[in-house]
């Protein structure tokens, strides 16, 4: 009877998703919340490029890139490409505590495209011609979505290591 007990479903631990899929997850969401109040604040008017400006007009010159179809679009793809920047925070930064790192992942990351890549973005104009209230906006929406981003991955990491629980260190 007691074996019976034990496999009973409703007995069993569910298996938990390891800490690396959280983080990837994390990064999916952050980037898509954090794009989706990017298109706000374009329509709105406080920044002066939306997501589809850097992910589909750059290589696509179809009208439809520049209605809602094209923003939906681009804000999944930003969601889909900030997974890896998940993946870079949690190999090289999890074990971080603050918030600070985070927020600094954040504006490198405004470095990283404003800058950098820039070349990349033909309908952008380089970082030093851009309106105050775009670079405003953009910077602390960076800065958000790497605090997001890194603060909930390296929390996460903490808690865990504080609990005494799984060894995420090795967990992937």
């Amino acid at each position: 009877m007691d074996k019976d007990n034990e496999n009973l479903e409703q007995n069993k631990q569910e298996k938990s998703v390891s800490f690396f899929r959280k983080a990837l997850f994390t990064g999916f969401f952050g980037g898509v919340l954090w794009s989706f109040i990017g298109y706000v604040a374009s329509f709105f008017n406080f920044t002066s490029y939306s997501p589809a400006t850097f992910i589909l007009r750059p290589w696509l010159t179809m009208a439809w890139t520049d209605g809602w179809l094209g923003e939906v679009i681009s804000i999944f793809a930003i969601g889909l490409l900030s997974i890896g920047t998940a993946a870079i925070f949690y190999f090289f930064m999890k074990t971080v505590e603050g918030i600070w790192p985070s927020a600094i992942f954040g504006i490198a990351l405004w470095f990283l495209v404003f800058y950098l890549l820039n070349p990349m973005f033909p309908n952008v104009p380089k970082m030093t011609k851009l309106d105050s209230d775009t670079v405003v906006t953009t910077i602390c929406l960076f800065l958000l979505y790497g605090t997001f981003i890194g603060y909930s991955i390296a929390y996460n990491y903490q808690d865990a290591q504080r609990a005494g629980g799984k060894n995420y260190s090795k967990d992937s």
